[in-house]
């Protein structure tokens, strides 16, 4: 119950707070149960190279994706046995020479207590924050991303039905559903094998019907060395995304 009021209060000021209203191309991940323990910090660094992207703006003064180099450390801290904080700092490379600092994101994760011997769970993730209109047409908004999953010694399923919410005066509010699903099974001790899901449906009152949405589907390898864990993907998007081909890694370092 503590750990539940905690969450709470921590959400309610979460919503007072300033956000990114778009999902972040920055960040391609599935979130899971793994967090730092309390008192841990720790550091992603999240790298995706488009390798065929748009070249036409959506919008007047948007960062166009081909070619570009997002390179985005994420830093976080366990806070208790449920609660972690996080920070994004989005950078970016463009093909031209270019380099921009594209916002800066905090979020707030929560997971539920369970045994040890439990395989299925579940929390929530709270992300808040300001993101470039080089972005997004929102400089402001939230994301909420539950998280549902089941891992065991040989697989790993983890979805995440992600909501998107513009809080920018000149913006739409309606959340925008950009569901994301990981399954991967393990090859060998230190390696696992799979898929990721990345899809965006559109505003969650009038969803796109699937043939008409973009999807992106990974091919994903994640690796433990030591202290180091290594995600690694290439992703194919369908006709109505509006990147064709990207590769992505984050690795990450625990700091004790």
């Amino acid at each position: 119950m503590r750990s539940t009021s905690t969450l709470i209060a921590a959400l309610a000021i979460c919503g007072m707070c300033t956000s990114n209203a778009q999902a972040a191309p920055d960040e391609i991940q599935v979130y899971t149960e793994e967090m730092n323990v309390p008192g841990e910090f720790g550091l992603e660094q999240h790298l995706n190279y488009t390798l065929e992207g748009s070249k036409m703006p959506d919008f007047p003064g948007q960062m166009t994706s081909h070619h570009v180099l997002q390179a985005t450390p994420e830093f976080s801290y366990g806070i208790t046995e449920t609660l972690e904080g996080g920070l994004y700092l989005p950078i970016a490379f463009t093909a031209d020479g270019n380099s921009f600092i594209n916002g800066l994101r905090l979020r707030l994760k929560y997971i539920a207590p369970r045994s040890a011997e439990d395989k299925l769970f579940y929390g929530l993730n709270v992300e808040v924050g300001y993101d470039s209109l080089r972005t997004s047409q929102s400089s402001v908004g939230m994301e909420l991303r539950p998280i549902i999953g089941y891992r065991d010694e040989a697989w790993l399923v983890s979805f995440n039905p992600i909501l998107n919410i513009a809080l920018a005066a000149d913006a739409s509010h309606e959340p925008q559903f950009e569901p994301a699903l990981k399954m991967t099974y393990r090859v060998v001790e230190e390696a696992r094998a799979g898929l990721e899901y990345y899809g965006e449906f559109g505003s969650l009152n009038h969803l796109a019907p699937a043939d008409q949405s973009a999807q992106t589907l990974f091919a994903v390898a994640d690796v433990e060395v030591k202290a180091w864990d290594v995600n690694f993907g290439i992703g194919r998007g369908n006709v109505h995304a509006g990147d064709k081909w990207v590769v992505k890694c984050i690795i990450a370092l625990p700091f004790k």
